[in-house]
């Protein structure tokens, strides 16, 4: 579709002039003589870009683009005028307008400023539109009690300049609820990094958050910024800070206590203003009896403490996961949604995911991309019942990996659970189908972890 490009002028000769051009550029142009008539336009539908006149009788051209933007019209506008002045350019720039040309008009150079402006507009849009895709796959999905606490956590926390400690298991999204916090932040228009301490060997995370200077070490051929200067002004995420060395522990103390830092192999004293947020998935108060994680570092960085629940906790959680995940895999694959039947919610419910929500997301997008159909079953689920690891084919021992207890307690967890999907989690049929009594049944699941879906009715009741 061709841009749309308004032209607000006065001047009959510039309006016909300057339309004849652009429309032999292929672009559709609309011409208007009032700053009025402008407003008026762009409230009947919306324009690619405004070509507007300062100088104007009734409202001018500054005052014209102030209107523009108390209404929230964020079409770009480029200013063009007889009598520019640096003055009238700076306060149209602060107004918001693209760029300022001065008459008599450069054909070339408006053309120019044109195309910029378009090129800047289609910019603009794909980067709302990438925004948006993301904040949607970003989403702290669920409705229980623990989500709930957990995103008011996020939200009193979030205004703040506080730091946060993220506390959780592999797998359960504090790396979510960091960039979350930051959204939520004044900080939101800043850089977010995120540094994963375990991944980065020792030898360089000083390095990686500190930057370096030429000839540091062995490798450092070029001076280089580290993640503190790059979160200046925005947020810092330290990943799993407790597999950060006490050496490196120390020196991110200082910094956090004195606000500024020295790259390796400098001396030079930079200052930096990044909001830390950390996160582990290790008890602190274990590592710091145990010396591996300093006290003083772990009440610097404790301010707001935030808990992410296990999924296992969260139960009821799990099929809006699920759907949530379908649907943004469904979108990245080109497929249609699929739905899951009862038994194989079911199977979603009662399996443990020790790996959490990263788990959970794993095995949707196995069946998006596996399952040829449009509902997914229990049967296709049957990986779930082995912790997401192929059975032992029947007559093969798998020697010193379980006792004969173990090995029975996990063959009876496995029925129930599948028993339990077959007859979509009913409590009455799946106890009739394993030939015991339904508070028998309730003891085993009790004991293996295992809790129930829904209840049928009233006779479904535990004992």
């Amino acid at each position: 579709m061709k841009p749309t490009i308004l032209i607000v002028d006065d001047e009959p000769g510039v309006r016909s002039s300057l339309s004849g051009v652009l429309r032999d550029e292929g672009y559709n142009v609309e011409a208007v003589s009032t700053g009025e008539a402008c407003l008026d336009r762009v409230t009947r539908s919306p324009v690619d870009l405004i070509v507007l006149d300062v100088w104007m009788p009734g409202m001018d051209g500054l005052a014209t683009l102030a209107k523009l933007r108390e209404r929230q019209v964020d079409t770009q506008v480029v200013l063009i005028s007889g009598h520019g002045s640096i003055e009238s350019a700076v306060k149209a720039i602060k107004l918001g307008a693209f760029d300022f040309v001065e008459k008599p008009l450069s054909l070339d150079k408006t053309l120019l400023v044109v195309r910029n402006a378009l090129r800047q507009r289609v910019l603009e849009d794909e980067n709302r539109a990438l925004r948006a895709r993301v904040d949607r796959t970003r989403t702290m999905v669920g409705e229980s009690d623990g989500m709930r606490q957990l995103r008011e956590q996020v939200a009193m926390a979030a205004p703040s300049n506080g730091r946060v400690l993220i506390y959780g298991e592999n797998g359960t999204g504090k790396e979510l609820v960091a960039r979350t916090v930051h959204s939520l932040s004044r900080r939101r228009n800043g850089p977010f990094v995120e540094v994963n301490c375990a991944a980065i060997p020792e030898e360089l995370i000083e390095s990686e958050l500190f930057g370096h200077v030429r000839g540091a070490f062995t490798g450092a051929v070029a001076d280089r910024r580290g993640k503190f200067e790059m979160a200046d002004g925005g947020t810092l995420f330290l990943d799993e800070i407790a597999d950060m060395s006490l050496k490196t522990q120390a020196k991110v103390l200082r910094v956090l206590q004195e606000q500024t830092m020295e790259h390796v192999g400098g001396t030079q004293r930079i200052k930096v203003d990044a909001r830390v947020l950390a996160a582990t998935n290790k008890d602190l108060q274990t590592e710091i009896r145990g010396g591996s994680f300093r006290e003083d570092l772990y009440f610097r960085l404790n301010v707001i403490p935030v808990f992410v629940p296990p999924l296992r906790e969260r139960h009821e959680d799990i099929p809006l996961l699920a759907d949530h995940f379908m649907a943004e895999f469904a979108r990245e694959y080109g497929r249609r949604q699929k739905t899951f039947d009862g038994g194989a919610l079911a199977m979603l419910q009662h399996y443990p995911w020790p790996g959490n929500v990263r788990e959970l997301r794993n095995v949707i997008e196995r069946l998006v991309i596996m399952v040829p159909g449009d509902t997914i079953t229990s049967n296709d689920m049957g990986f779930l019942g082995h912790g997401g690891e192929p059975p032992v084919p029947a007559g093969v021992t798998a020697v010193g990996r379980q006792t004969l207890h173990e090995a029975r307690e996990r063959f009876e967890r496995d029925l129930i659970l599948r028993t339990l999907a077959e007859q979509q989690g009913n409590m009455s049929r799946t106890a009739e189908v394993l030939g015991v009594e339904r508070s028998n049944l309730y003891r085993k699941m009790r004991g293996f972890g295992i809790a129930p879906a829904r209840r049928a009715d009233a006779d479904d009741e535990p004992v």
